[in-house]
């Protein structure tokens, strides 16, 4: 009696639905409570994500009513599967970046071809059961097994089902907003979009904001840089007499340390030091080590450090501008330093058009990029996941760099301490840690391996005659272990790993290394957007007339509160972690007293992140040339080798 109860149930078209929303249902609330840390917290936000996927669910596949005859189940079926495939992209990209996909990430699609060892490396065997329902909703289609249902339902039912679910899903939103006010106005962070409303839901509300974030440029005029104008101006700090135009004249050289965290310094694992060579730099005479130096990054990773260290803004909330946004008008660092004399360019060992290097770089004004067209990538030992090793990178290098006209801007992009972080055993020299977890395990290693890399490259600048005239900047661009990995970092660290903690783990080392200027650690808190205005007061040029969100990290005026890109931030006496406030000595919460700095902190944050959205999303500075700026003409570059070999 059940087994016919069940088919005549699944006979019926409405059976059919309501199974696959039961299904959908079940599997997103399982996956997001066990695949997802949202930090959901208190019986409404337990209720919340169970009730968001139903609504969702129900709202999606209910547009298969509106089919006839058997493309109604053709259509559910599809829905359910993309829908499947949706939330399971989502895993996968959670595993490593902690954060979910977002529309512009999507159309990332020109740096596909080098994430294969990556996107493997986060496949779990047992995640085929992400897609067993899948399969069986597939087999239900077009099996035998089961009568279709072939008669027209009727438009009414239809959408009183769709209303039902959008009714289900306005409840949601409601509820959503008595725990948190303002969900979707204040959608810096996606963690909470997910949790309250979520994925599916979080998904439309992506894809709308991605379409209010296009449509920014168009609606720009020229009063719109008023505002940005006056607040960077307000916010400007006059450089420190000590250290301006210490490095005046002097070539520039950042070495850009993938993946880098600071806690790799003056660690040691298992008696051994992982950067001995950095540890030494840290106490070069000559040297400023800043031990707060934060990264600012957002989805675009690696591309948002460069985009913070070329401008002084910040990268966007969806996607990155290196993608989206690299026609835009910028003045960035090679062109500023353009109208000073100096030749610009960018080394690294892999695809120019990975992160869209090739397009942005002229918007930019870098008059060269020696992407992996110009090095010899033959010999299989001397590549790793993203481009050439570090060692054979430097040393390749070398020959570019003594033949660019001085004073030279250069930046060198280092690969071999990136994710996964597999290296020949051949070339370690020292063991990897033990903690169970390969990701971290395996990360000293190729740490180490950049370290002594960097030792080289410090080598070859002496050799070169390069060393005495140049300003050598080294940063990291954003972390190597994400908050996915914090058992095992606890391991590491001796202390489990709470917000707070993760919070500090979020620094990235900071050395500038300039002959003749005195060294020593500097405990300034600090971020990638501060490193343009630092850079060029210690070159001797003032940045009042630009438009920079950051602050020279060595003025007496410069400012220590450290916005993260989701909204939260740092600073010397508080930090603000998922809209909660902590002491930033003690990391335990703040008392009544303080919460009202606490709340004036994050206004200016929002304040600063919103009004860098603003100038990137509505290409801003094509209204405004700072006196003395000569505005760049991308047309004139071109980075072809053999373009560049014809001219020669």
């Amino acid at each position: 009696m059940k087994n016919l109860v069940s088919k005549n149930l699944i006979n019926k078209f409405l059976g059919f639905y309501i199974l696959a929303v039961v299904m959908l249902w079940l599997k997103t609330y399982i996956t997001q409570t066990a695949q997802f840390d949202l930090g959901v917290e208190g019986a409404l936000q337990q209720f919340l994500l169970l009730l968001n996927p139903l609504g969702s669910a129900m709202l999606f596949l209910g547009f298969s009513f509106l089919f006839r005859g058997k493309k109604k189940y053709t259509s559910l079926v599809i829905i359910y599967t993309l829908m499947s495939i949706l939330l399971y992209a989502n895993v996968v990209y959670y595993r490593f970046f902690s954060d979910f996909i977002t529309l512009p990430t999507i159309f990332q699609t020109q740096n596909f071809g080098d994430l294969g060892g990556s996107i493997l490396s986060l496949l779990k065997p047992y995640d085929i059961l992400f897609f067993v329902d899948v399969f069986f909703m597939i087999y239900l289609r077009f099996s035998g097994k089961i009568q279709k249902q072939t008669t027209a339902m009727g438009y009414k039912k239809a959408f009183a089902i769709i209303a039902f679910a959008l009714a289900i899903s306005i409840v949601n939103l409601g509820l959503a907003e008595t725990s948190r006010p303002q969900l979707l106005s204040r959608g810096f962070d996606r963690n909470y979009i997910v949790k309250y409303l979520g994925m599916y839901n979080y998904t439309i509300y992506d894809t709308v904001e991605t379409m209010k974030a296009s449509s920014e440029r168009a609606l720009a005029d020229s009063s719109d840089i008023t505002e940005v104008i006056n607040y960077t101006k307000s916010n400007y700090a006059n450089p420190n007499p000590k250290y301006f135009g210490a490095a005046k004249g002097m070539n520039v050289i950042y070495l850009h340390l993938e993946s880098f965290q600071n806690f790799l310094i003056d660690y040691k694992l298992n008696g051994q030091e992982v950067t001995p060579f950095l540890n030494s730099l840290a106490k070069d005479q000559n040297t400023l080590y800043f031990d707060n130096f934060f990264h600012q990054t957002g989805q675009g990773k690696t591309s948002d450090a460069e985009f913070m260290l070329e401008n002084s803004l910040f990268g966007l909330p969806q996607g990155s501008a290196y993608i989206t946004k690299a026609q835009n008008t910028y003045q960035a660092a090679p062109s500023i330093l353009k109208d000073y004399g100096y030749t610009s360019a960018v080394f690294h060992g892999n695809n120019g058009s990975f992160w869209n290097r090739n397009v942005i770089y002229k918007s930019f004004g870098f008059d060269k990029f020696y992407d992996a067209s110009y090095y010899d990538t033959g010999s299989t030992e001397n590549m790793a996941e993203y481009g050439l090793l570090d060692k054979p990178f430097f040393e390749q290098s070398q020959s570019f760099l003594n033949a660019l006209p001085q004073p030279f801007y250069t930046k060198l992009i280092t690969v071999g301490n990136h994710y996964p972080y597999k290296m020949n055993q051949d070339l370690v020299t020292i063991e990897k840690a033990t903690t169970g977890d390969a990701s971290v395990d395996n990360y000293f290693q190729t740490a180490r391996y950049a370290d002594e890399a960097i030792e080289q490259m410090f080598n070859q600048l002496k050799e070169s005659g390069l060393y005495d005239n140049s300003m050598i900047v080294l940063y990291g661009d954003h972390y190597g272990i994400s908050d996915n990995h914090n058992k095992a970092m606890a391991q590491v660290m001796g202390k489990d790993i709470t917000p707070y903690e993760s919070a500090n783990l979020q620094r990235v080392p900071l050395f500038i290394h300039v002959p003749g200027m005195q060294g020593e650690t500097n405990h300034t808190y600090g971020g990638q957007t501060d490193l343009l205005p630092t850079l060029l007061h210690l070159l001797g040029i003032d940045t009042q007339n630009y438009v920079q969100f950051g602050s020279d990290l060595l003025s007496e005026e410069h400012n220590e509160i450290v916005p993260f890109r989701n909204g939260d931030f740092v600073s010397p006496s508080i930090y603000s972690i998922n809209e909660k406030f902590y002491d930033s000595k003690t990391g335990l919460p703040l008392d009544d007293s303080q919460l009202e700095a606490a709340k004036a902190m994050k206004k200016e944050v929002d304040l600063k992140l919103g009004l860098s959205d603003k100038v990137v999303n509505g290409d801003l500075l094509r209204f405004y040339t700072p006196t003395g700026f000569t505005p760049v003409d991308p047309s004139k570059y071109n980075y072809n080798k053999e373009a560049v070999e014809e001219t020669k």
